[in-house]
């Protein structure tokens, strides 16, 4: 003790920084600080409180709940075991029997198409397959609430974009007329609203004016069709769609995306995606945890039937309730609060009775249309969905749904129409 109070105090001293650029600290100042202390309160809009063991969880994308599933932590194990002379290298250098090859045959036969990728992420997969598909001669139409990642590809390969209102074909059918043939792109499901694309109908006006069409199946992939194999096969138009794109962080519960293409374009996007040529490949074990998540969600029917029965349930409380979220049909729920601080509030309130949504703002969002985004999943307990429901009754003269803009908006809709 005495030999510690004769050490020197010490003083600790934060890392001095080179001075940021004028344009960074302009903008720094400028645009995000006000609106970080005058719209978020100081503090960051995104986290809320922690989540303690009794609280119901809704802002994952574990739609089947197979998170920890012993067929998929025992391939993961084995291949930690095992696998030790595997080299990480680029996607670009694996040859045809690296277990890669294997599992990207073995998920574009379950989706129906000849071959495909798997990449880092989903973000990864389209940003790639676009950039490798377009060009600045073909004009891209993308769907105005499609997924950042695919206004990224776009961007990527220099293409002309066209944004067409949400789910509407007539509007797409009017866009390619203008600019003529190209890429349409569309989401199966909506990440923010739930939506349900109209799919038929979009393969049909891109039939009819010579495009090719690329589906989003992020959020449709496993918990929609035949063994989960998506909405294209569901609506049994997978010999219309060229190109199928999917995150697996979703239904998969992993960390990869994965994108169809012809056998004939294999080596052209080897050669011109950059995402795969940049990027290392995956590694042996979540090589091996995927193939088994594939099997897992097959035979996983039961746990459809059951995600699709939650979504029923909640959907029609909520709806009861005074909540509008007629935006959207499927798992995923939007309550659009509107305004960031009015979000903030609902999320709160939900969060205090132990009910955890996920903030959706800009640039996820347009300006003035944040939401919490509720995501179910097929293990929700009946007690479970009955706390929600109470929540939402408990909390509904609290923040007035019935009063956000969307409402307001909606009812304005009824009354012209």
């Amino acid at each position: 003790m005495q030999v510690l109070e004769r050490l020197p105090a010490i003083t600790l001293r934060m890392p001095a920084n080179p001075p940021l650029l004028p344009r960074l600290r302009e903008r720094l100042e400028q645009k995000f600080l006000p609106h970080w202390q005058n719209e978020w309160g100081g503090k960051c809009i995104l986290h809320g409180r922690s989540p303690g063991s009794d609280s119901i969880r809704l802002d994952g994308n574990d739609y089947l709940g197979i998170s920890g599933h012993p067929d998929i932590v025992q391939a993961q194990v084995a291949s930690l075991q095992h696998n030790n002379d595997s080299v990480i290298q680029s996607g670009a250098y694996l040859l045809d029997a690296h277990p890669s090859r294997a599992l990207e045959a073995s998920l574009a036969a379950w989706v129906g198409k000849e071959d495909g990728f798997v990449c880092q992420s989903g973000y990864a997969a389209n940003v790639g397959l676009l950039q490798a598909i377009a060009d600045e001669q073909t004009p891209v139409y993308v769907d105005s609430l499609a997924h950042a990642s695919l206004w990224e590809g776009v961007r990527a390969a220099r293409a002309p974009a066209h944004a067409f209102r949400h789910n509407d074909p007539a509007h797409l059918a009017r866009m390619i007329a203008r600019h003529g043939p190209g890429i349409v792109v569309v989401d199966s499901v909506y990440s923010t609203t739930g939506a349900l694309c109209p799919l038929a109908d979009i393969v049909a006006v891109a039939e009819q004016y010579g495009s090719t069409i690329l589906v989003d199946e992020s959020h449709s992939l496993g918990t929609h069709g035949p063994g989960g194999a998506g909405l294209c096969a569901e609506l049994g138009l997978t010999d219309r769609v060229q190109f199928i794109t999917a995150s697996l962080a979703k239904a998969f519960a992993g960390r990869a995306g994965f994108f169809t293409v012809p056998a004939e374009l294999r080596y052209y996007v080897l050669h011109h995606s950059y995402p795969n040529i940049f990027s290392s490949c995956l590694l042996p074990h979540e090589i091996a945890g995927l193939a088994a998540t594939l099997e897992v969600v097959r035979r996983s029917d039961r746990e459809r039937v059951r995600l699709h029965a939650n979504t029923r349930r909640l959907r029609a409380s909520l709806s009861d309730l005074g909540y509008p979220i007629h935006q959207g049909s499927e798992q995923i729920i939007a309550l659009e609060a509107g305004t960031e601080p009015a979000t903030m509030a609902l999320r709160d309130h939900l969060e205090a009775h132990q009910v955890f949504g996920a903030i959706f703002c800009a640039p996820a969002t347009s300006r003035n249309r944040a939401m919490v985004r509720l995501t179910l999943n097929a293990g929700l307990t009946e007690s479970e969905l009955d706390r929600i429901e109470l929540t939402a009754r408990d909390i509904a003269p609290l923040v007035k749904p019935w009063d956000w803009p969307i409402a307001r908006r909606a009812r304005a809709g009824q009354a012209g129409g």
